[in-house]
């Protein structure tokens, strides 16, 4: 049974055809969505979460189409995290991670010691115990984005869409990002971010779905879409490629490097 499924999907990109995408993606996976600048990542998250229209094709959410579904069953089911975020009002870090939880509330039902109990969970497991009465607004790009991430744990819906999870996050908190959402697919999560760094998708996802420039997709398991030659086209990029601890490792590569010939002298 599919948790997230794109049918015919075409992406509303001004200016630019796409093909159409027809992807299924089941609890347990996790899913990188890689491209060059442009080549509508975002764009997908948003209409896959039902933020934004697409311009032809559908989306299910558990088998049912997303269209059809109320918010808040789909906030429910569906949690996004986004890459930029506005303060709209001030509010605490502990408020914030708490609006997980609101999906499950009734208009006028407070919060329960559970939901709190969960909500300083999230918090140690991002390193942010003790940051309960910080203003959000007050806090570092790193801290804000780990605050973004609590709160989705918190909410910890079946279908989990990031839009550069790891933005400004040092790489120990990169990591624990990471290896908290592959233990999630683990335990049933549907997992779907979308990633800058190619090393992080081969390291940490089953499967990945290339967004060419030109509108051309490449979908499949990550063994299977990341190589050499596909990533180069990707991203119009001569790279070198080598495998640490059993995982290929892709790196930038410059032939006419002035600096690398100076290192060398």
């Amino acid at each position: 049974m599919s948790a997230l499924c794109a049918r015919a999907l075409t992406l509303a990109i001004p200016g630019r055809e796409a093909q159409a995408l027809d992807i299924e993606i089941t609890p347990g996976q996790v899913w990188g969505v890689l491209g060059p600048n442009g080549a509508g990542k975002t764009t997908l998250l948003h209409t896959l979460a039902g933020l934004k229209a697409p311009r032809a094709g559908n989306v299910y959410l558990d088998e049912q189409p997303l269209s059809t579904l109320a918010r808040r069953d789909v906030a429910r089911r569906l949690g996004l995290v986004f890459q930029e975020r506005v303060d709209g009002f001030p509010a605490t870090v502990f408020e914030t991670v708490m609006m997980g939880r609101h999906p499950y509330l009734s208009l006028f039902q407070h919060e329960t010691p559970g939901d709190s109990e969960r909500v300083e969970a999230a918090l140690a497991a991002f390193d942010l115990a003790g940051f309960e009465q910080r203003l959000v607004s007050s806090l570092s790009g790193g801290e804000r984005q780990r605050v973004a991430l609590a709160t989705l744990v918190v909410q910890d819906p079946g279908v989990w869409l990031l839009d550069e999870p790891t933005n400004h996050l040092d790489l120990h908190h990169q990591s624990a990002a990471m290896a908290l959402l592959s233990e999630r697919a683990a335990h049933g999560r549907t997992v779907m971010m979308c990633l800058h760094d190619v090393n992080l998708a081969a390291r940490w996802c089953s499967h990945a779905l290339l967004l060419h420039s030109n509108g051309d997709v490449q979908a499949g398991p990550t063994d299977d879409v990341l190589g050499l030659e596909a990533l180069e086209r990707l991203y119009d990029q001569p790279l070198s490629t080598a495998e640490i601890d059993g995982v290929a490792v892709f790196m930038p590569r410059h032939d006419h490097d002035p600096h690398r010939a100076r290192r060398q002298a």
